[in-house]
């Protein structure tokens, strides 16, 4: 199995940024297909990127493309997050998520292992 520690989080004001990381333990993780998810206050998580294993193929939820980039070192067992443009909304708790998987995984049911979360604030 694999471990997952997400960090990167914190206060910014609306139009800045933040890079968001995902440090991954235990099993090579260059097999694993990971996702970024989040839950703001008093709402369902929602999926927000999404990157196969070799990183050659991402996928984003309308809200965030052309704002939110999903990358992932191998060497480094890290993956990460750069949000640009950030919105209030964009408020909430970030979690990364791990399958071991050829594609890209969409679905939050379908991963396997999750972070504790980083939290994201974004004020007006």
């Amino acid at each position: 199995q694999v471990q997952l520690v997400e960090s990167g989080g914190g206060l910014v004001q609306a139009g800045g940024s933040l890079r968001l990381s995902c440090a991954a333990s235990g099993r090579t993780f260059s097999l694993y297909a990971m996702g970024w998810f989040r839950q703001a206050p008093g709402k369902e998580r929602e999926f927000v990127a999404a990157i196969n294993r070799s990183g050659s193929l991402t996928y984003y939820a309308d809200s965030v493309k052309g704002r939110f980039t999903i990358s992932r070192d191998n060497a480094k067992n890290t993956l990460y997050l750069q949000m640009n443009s950030l919105k209030p909304e964009d408020t909430a708790d970030y979690y990364c998520a791990a399958r071991i998987w050829v594609g890209v995984i969409r679905a939050q049911y379908e991963y396997d292992y999750w972070g504790q979360g980083t939290q994201v604030t974004v004020s007006s």
